[in-house]
């Protein structure tokens, strides 16, 4: 079976090589671990949030940008474009934030393929039927500070590696790879969606793609998180190849599916965060899934689309 570790590997041996015009650092712990700043202390790029969106994904996904992605006749945004034969393994075996890595006074959320390794959570890879055995782990970590070898340290033995062989790369969500990479998360959130919400079996989505606009970048952490995520929400469109079996209602996974079907719909995503005091567990689950919702039916050719981009949540969640 595919490794998303290794495959990974690829991807960031490329920003290693190409760090200086990628406008990222790169660094190495005594302990040996491999520390790739993508906007912590540098200001990183377009073609590094590219490049670090594939990573998250497993290396199993072409990832680009398109400038602009029209919304409307009125509205335009550059925007990320996802493509992906590997629906389940890339977006919940690899680019899921899955690990909520807090060792000392760090703490991240953690995505990318090392979570195939330390099985975080597990019941995910039951779910999809997948590890991964490599000798290296690859994780990106949402943060505003670099890890150190404490941290290091805590992932190389969660995942049964070495040290020397952890690569970690770091965005924080007030950064322009921060807000690309939360924007490549737009079929992810479809197919987090269907696991968890609808308890459908995602390993029937045979090929995924999506778009969604990328957030602009606002200094505030907490309203960053609000505006990135308002970007999905109200601005993602996916497109998914099912290859249905006798009995799946795939019209009633299509109505559900998109963000507008969830109850706490209509407000952008920091009121709803607010009101719920900063709690995730206090958001009903549904929110986090795409604008828009195409699926095709592979068994017997059917065509469903549910959801619609709102473009005046998305103006007043970024201030338009």
């Amino acid at each position: 079976m595919v490794s998303v570790n290794l495959e990974a590997k690829k991807t960031v041996d490329v920003m290693i090589e190409k760090a200086d015009e990628l406008n990222i650092a790169i660094s190495k712990l005594n302990n040996g671990a491999t520390i790739i700043d993508c906007g912590v202390n540098v200001e990183g790029s377009f073609k590094a949030g590219e490049l670090y969106t594939k990573v998250c994904l497993g290396g199993l996904a072409d990832v680009g940008i398109s400038i602009p992605g029209d919304l409307s006749d009125k509205f335009a945004l550059p925007s990320v474009k996802i493509k992906t034969d590997f629906p389940a393994i890339s977006t919940l075996g690899a680019q899921k934030a899955g690990w909520s890595v807090s060792v000392g006074d760090f703490f991240a959320l953690g995505s990318g393929p090392a979570r195939a390794l330390a099985l975080k959570p597990a019941e995910t890879y039951e779910e999809i039927n997948y590890e991964d055995d490599a000798k290296i782990a690859i994780l990106t970590l949402e943060a505003d500070v670099l890890p150190g070898e404490d941290v290091a340290d805590a992932i190389a033995k969660d995942c049964n590696v070495d040290s020397q062989d952890v690569y970690l790369l770091v965005a924080p969500t007030s950064s322009l790879v921060g807000s690309i990479q939360i924007a490549g998360r737009v079929v992810e959130n479809g197919t987090y969606k269907m696991l968890e919400a609808l308890h459908f079996d995602v390993t029937k989505v045979k090929h995924a793609a999506g778009i969604a606009p990328i957030a602009p970048i606002d200094p505030d952490g907490l309203k960053a998180m609000g505006k990135t995520n308002d970007a999905v929400l109200f601005g993602g469109r996916t497109y998914y190849y099912v290859e249905s079996e006798e009995g799946d209602d795939i019209a009633e996974v299509a109505a559900k599916l998109p963000s507008s079907a969830a109850d706490g719909y209509g407000k952008p995503f920091f009121d709803v965060f607010k009101e719920a005091e900063f709690d995730f567990y206090k958001i009903d689950k549904g929110m986090f899934a795409p604008a828009e919702v195409v699926i095709n039916d592979l068994r017997t050719g059917k065509l469903y689309k549910e959801g619609y981009v709102n473009v005046d949540l998305l103006k007043k969640s970024f201030g338009i």
